[in-house]
Formats: structure tokens, C-alpha cells, sequence
């Protein structure tokens, strides 16, 4: 986001092997010489003018390199004449100009999107002629509405239907793009091909995965998911078949999660000048799970895993903690919290939730310094049932840079550790960008025992471990339970009397709404993450602190 010279040079770049390979015409996704989405950056003159010298800098910069024949498709930021306001804008750069351009016409409002506030419409159609082949084009949201550019551009007669995307994962979301898809190319009465971003962005992936399909349905051409990507394909304008190019195989569901996670976590990282993370180590399944994703995301040797044992800690939970560390390859030090919660006891006598939640924050003491002296970020470890019903320690197990678990159920965790435990065993990498290590020499590595989360870090009874004997199920309700609520509840926005209907019984119905609403302070306290379900907490969920309405 906002690095208008390396998103250039990225253009500049991935046109010149498209040229090479002999196309005529390269398409990028929605807004990439900016970065997508600019927020109120948008409203910022000078940025607009920056990013609008840069489009016409890099059309100058294709001709002189001998590109001046290639159609080159980027999305950008530009501004309405009449009213001033920013444009979200698809220009097409060709014989060394801005050739031509089109302004998104639906902007979306909902779920992570606020576009409505930010850009002005558009209001046409509008067809490139190339060779004589006549390619529409829209933008992401574009096509996701009934009528406006696809119903005229069908109206029109076109080769091609081209859309430039922006749109962010989440779990399932493959195959509703793909029946839109299928849909919006019959409509057309040609193929359609769909080219989407893929990065981390704060809480946003972008999974990429690119795909053309025929007027018939028949899927063309499929890139990979989550890495960056150059694919081919030969559009044949007199209707005949057409020969399909490579499609990528799709990845299971499992993958696709955990593999979002870790992209955001090394985008994140990257892009904000992170080389290593650093985490507490408890034993248990949540800091074995984000150490595994963190070893993916930058290799372990870049993992500082911190074991801060109290006199509740079981010394089964400190062999995990110990046998996580040495399968990843991560660094591991022993930092007793005992002497410091003495002190603090010798000057305070806390007793009860205060006295727990004093060991939390004396945690999130050394986690911080060790992130401030080593400079590398530090990983929040809580999933999305503990931030939901507020079972975390503000200042304490909450503190951090950025949260790979945050947008996952505790029963998601137990799936994605199980599945990477099984992928490793495989000698597999994850998703495409283990494979790729272009920053992680050491990732993909296969520990000796086979595994890389500890089975008992999986199949214990989960537990905080803040007094004698605690286990989670003495505060929450049996997480299988718990989390099929909290889906209903926060993902479908199933109100008391639906949660009934449902077949939940009252006193957990009531507990567990009094646990969310009650905790929503904590969660806008709480670190960025990356969003991989339908509603993520934050962008997705936005609901007063001070809230006096219960049902």
C-alpha cells in the first residue's frame, strides 16, 4: 500500500515476461500501482497526483523499453473532474499514454468495503478494440450487481469480458466468485476472465487465484492461489472452442485457511520491516499453532519462543512448549515468571481474577521487551472464541503487533493443527508460498519426529493454567458448543429468541451473549489479524462499547 515505485517497477516487470510470452494485452488487479484499499489516503491530494504522475511515468517508461504495442490494464486512484472526489480507476496505458480509462460504477458499502464514502461512480460502459477483438471491461464490484457496465457491456457485443479485482479471502468465497463468474460470462456471451490481487494487507488477504471461463461455463485457465502469479491465454474471437491453459488444482479447505493466515503474517511482516516475531510458548494448542504459522511465515530460525512458567505451570505444558521449539527450529528461552509475581504479591495481595491476570501481564512485560530489545514484532496468540467472550488478559495475553489466530474458533484451531501436523508428515509445503521461500530459506523443513505441533498440545484439556487445576470448560462452555453459538451469534447475527429456535438452551444462550457484549472493549484493543471468515471482528463488526441493550 502507498508504494507507488515497487508496485511500478512490479508492473514494469511482470509486462515485460508478458511480452516476451507474446501477448498483446496484460492485465494487473483493481488498484494495484496504489495498493488497495487506500482508505482516506484517497482524500489526499498530493497522494492522488503522485499516483497519477506514476501511471504516466510508467507508460512512458513501456514505450521506451519497446512496449509501446502492449495493452497494458492497471488499476489506480484518479479524480472526478466535476466534483474533485477520488475515483477508483481502471486505465489502459498503450503507445507510451494513459490510452484510456473507466471508473468503477458500484462501489460497496458492507463488510470490510467503505467505498461508498471515498469514490465517486462512474457511469459507462466502455470496450477496448484490440486487433479487433472487443474487450469489456469492469471493476470488481462491477460485476457482483445485476445491471449497470455488464448488462450494458452485453448489449454492446463483446470478445471478452475483463474485470480487475480487489477482493479479499474468506473461507468458501472460491466458488461463489466462480458461479458469478459463470453467470456474469453467459450474460455476456463470452469468456470472462478474473484477475485478483493477492497479498497481505493489515487485516486483509487477497488470495489471488486469478481464473478465465468460457461463455459456457468451462473453466479456461486458473492460477494458484496466494502467490503472485503469470498466466496465459489464447482468446479466439470467432466463437470456436477454445483451448484451456493451465488450471491450478485447488487447495483442500484447511490449507486455504491456514495458508491465509501465513501469508498475512509474512505480508505483514514484510512490509513493515519485520524480519522475526517473538511469542510466549505456553504448551498450549493456540501458541503452538501461531509458532508453527510464524516458522512458515519467516522460517524458524527467525522465531523467538519464550516459556514463562509460574508455579501453576504442569510440567507437561513446559515439555510441549520445549518439544514445539525444537521441531520448528525456533529459538527457546525460559523466562520463570515466579520471582516477579512474588515481588508484586510482597507489595499488592491480589487475590482471585486480579491475582491471574497479574501473571498475563507480567508475560505481556517480557514478551514486549524481548520484541523492543530484539526488534522483531510480537504475535498475539488468542483465537476468535477467547477474544469473543473476552476470556484474555488486556495488557497481559493480548498484547502484540498483529494476531494470526484472531479470525479462528478454537475448534478451527484444533482442525488446522492437526492438518498441518499431517501435511508435515506428508513432506509437504503449504499452499504455494512455502515452496516459493524467497524469504525463508529455512521454512519447509521436516522435524525428525514427524510432527510439528506436540499431539498433546492438541488433545489436552485446554487450560490457562493462572491457579491450581484450571481448566477453560470452568469459565466457558465446552468450546464444541461454545463455538457453534458464537457462529450463530456473531457470523449470522442470530438474535436471543433465533439462538432458541436454533435448539441452544437458555442458560447457555444467555451466558454466552452476556460474554460478547460485554467484551467489546477488549476487542478494539486488540491487534490487527487476518480476516478469514465471512466476519472477521473489527472492519466486519462494528458495535458500540457503551451498550446498554440486552435481549
Amino acid at each position: 500500500m502507498g508504494d507507488l515505485d515497487g508496485n511500478a517497477d512490479r508492473v514494469l516487470q511482470y509486462a515485460r515476461r508478458a511480452a516476451q510470452g507474446g501477448a498483446r494485452i496484460v492485465a494487473f488487479p483493481e488498484m494495484t500501482l496504489t495498493g488497495y484499499p487506500i482508505e482516506d489516503l484517497a482524500f489526499r491530494a498530493t497522494f492522488r497526483k503522485a499516483a497519477w504522475d506514476k501511471a504516466n511515468w510508467l507508460a512512458t517508461e513501456l514505450a521506451a523499453d519497446g512496449m509501446d504495442d502492449l495493452y497494458v490494464v492497471v488499476g489506480t486512484v484518479g479524480t472526478d473532474r466535476a466534483s474533485d472526489k477520488p475515483r477508483n480507476r481502471l486505465v489502459v496505458l498503450h503507445d507510451g499514454v494513459v490510452w484510456a480509462g473507466y471508473d468503477k460504477h458500484f462501489l460497496p458499502n458492507y463488510g470490510v468495503f467503505d467505498e461508498f464514502r471515498i469514490f465517486a461512480s462512474g457511469d459507462r460502459s466502455v470496450v477496448l478494440d484490440i486487433d479487433g477483438a472487443r474487450v469489456g471491461v469492469a471493476i470488481c464490484e462491477d460485476i457482483w450487481q445485476d445491471g449497470g457496465p455488464v448488462a450494458e457491456l452485453a448489449a454492446r457485443g463483446i470478445d471478452l469480458l475483463l474485470t480487475i479485482n480487489g477482493s479479499p479471502y474468506e473461507e468458501g468465497k472460491t466458488h461463489v466468485r466462480l458461479d458469478l463468474a459463470r453467470r456474469r460470462a453467459a450474460e455476456v456471451h463470452a469468456p470472462m476472465a478474473y484477475v485478483n490481487q493477492v497479498g497481505g494487507q493489515d487485516d486483509l488477504v487477497f488470495d489471488g487465484g486469478s481464473f478465465t471461463v468460457d461463455a459456457d461455463g468451462t473453466l479456461l485457465q486458473r492460477s494458484p492461489m496466494f502467490v503472485e502469479d503469470l498466466a496465459f491465454l489464447d482468446l479466439d474471437t470467432d466463437g470456436a472452442s477454445r483451448k484451456p491453459g493451465v488450471v491450478a488444482p485447488a487447495l483442500d479447505p484447511d490449507e486455504e485457511v491456514y495458508t491465509a493466515c501465513v501469508l498475512g503474517l509474512r505480508d505483514y511482516m514484510r512490509k513493515n520491516g519485520f524480519t522475526g516475531v517473538c511469542l510466549g510458548l505456553s504448551g498450549g494448542i493456540d501458541s503452538a499453532l501461531v509458532a508453527t504459522m510464524a516458522a512458515d511465515a519467516c522460517g524458524g530460525g527467525n522465531v523467538w519462543g519464550i516459556s514463562m512458567p509460574s508455579m501453576y505451570s504442569s510440567e507437561g505444558s513446559r515439555d510441549d512448549a520445549a518439544d514445539l521449539a525444537r521441531n520448528i527450529g525456533a529459538h527457546y528461552e525460559v523466562q520463570p515468571i515466579e520471582p516477579l509475581f512474588v515481588a508484586f504479591q510482597n507489595r499488592m495481595r491480589l487475590e482471585g481474577v486480579a491475582a491471574e491476570n497479574l501473571q498475563a501481564r507480567i508475560r505481556g512485560v517480557i514478551v514486549m521487551a524481548y520484541s523492543n530489545s530484539k526488534g522483531v514484532l510480537a504475535l498475539a496468540t488468542g483465537n476468535k472464541s477467547e477474544l469473543a467472550c473476552g476470556y484474555s488478559t488486556i495488557y497481559g495475553d493480548a498484547v502484540g503487533g498483529f494476531a494470526p489466530i484472531k479470525d479462528l474458533l478454537k475448534t478451527r484451531v484444533w482442525e488446522l493443527a492437526r492438518w498441518r501436523n499431517a501435511a508435515v508428515a506428508r513432506g509437504v509445503g503449504i499452499g504455494g508460498i512455502a515452496v516459493a521461500g524467497e524469504d525463508r530459506p529455512d521454512a519447509g523443513t521436516i522435524p525428525e519426529s514427524g510432527v510439528a505441533i506436540p499431539e498433546s498440545s492438541i488433545t489436552k484439556p485446554p487450560s490457562a493454567e493462572l491457579r491450581p487445576g484450571q481448566k477453560d470448560s470452568d469459565s466457558l462452555p465446552d468450546y464444541a458448543l461454545l463455538d457453534r453459538v458464537l457462529a450463530a451469534y456473531i457470523e449470522h447475527a442470530h438474535g436471543r429468541a433465533d439462538l432458541l429456535a436454533d435448539g441452544f438452551d437458555p442458560t447457555t444462550v444467555d451466558t454466552v451473549m452476556r460474554l460478547v457484549d460485554r467484551a467489546e472493549w477488549k476487542r478494539r484493543q486488540y491487534p490487527l489479524g487476518p480476516k478469514v471468515t465471512a466476519l472477521a471482528f473489527g472492519r466486519d463488526r462494528r458495535l458500540p462499547v457503551t451498550n446498554a441493550f440486552r435481549e
